[in-house]
């Protein structure tokens, strides 16, 4: 079953332990295999490439890591996917 992507913006993002992480501000979408790839916590609109790379870094969670949309964004805490520092 699948998930418009519309529905995902303004998600609260949770690790699987309760931890709060954020909130979904962008989505970058693989538009050649149609597929999400990473949800960041801050908008990616009028930035800096460093300023790119550095909410890259720290405040994005890999799409893979996430294991249940529901009313919030759930995420595994351990999965290596997880990029924000916590």
């Amino acid at each position: 079953m699948g998930i418009r992507v519309s529905r995902i913006y303004g998600m609260d993002i949770y690790t699987d332990a309760g931890k709060y992480l954020g909130r979904v501000q962008d989505i970058l979408i693989d538009l050649e295999q149609g597929k999400i790839i990473r949800l960041t916590m801050e908008p990616l609109v009028n930035i800096s490439k460093e300023e790119a790379k550095r909410i890259l870094k720290e405040k994005s969670v890999l799409y893979s890591s996430v294991k249940n949309v529901e009313d919030v964004v759930v995420v595994g805490a351990k999965s290596g996917g997880l990029v924000q520092n916590y």
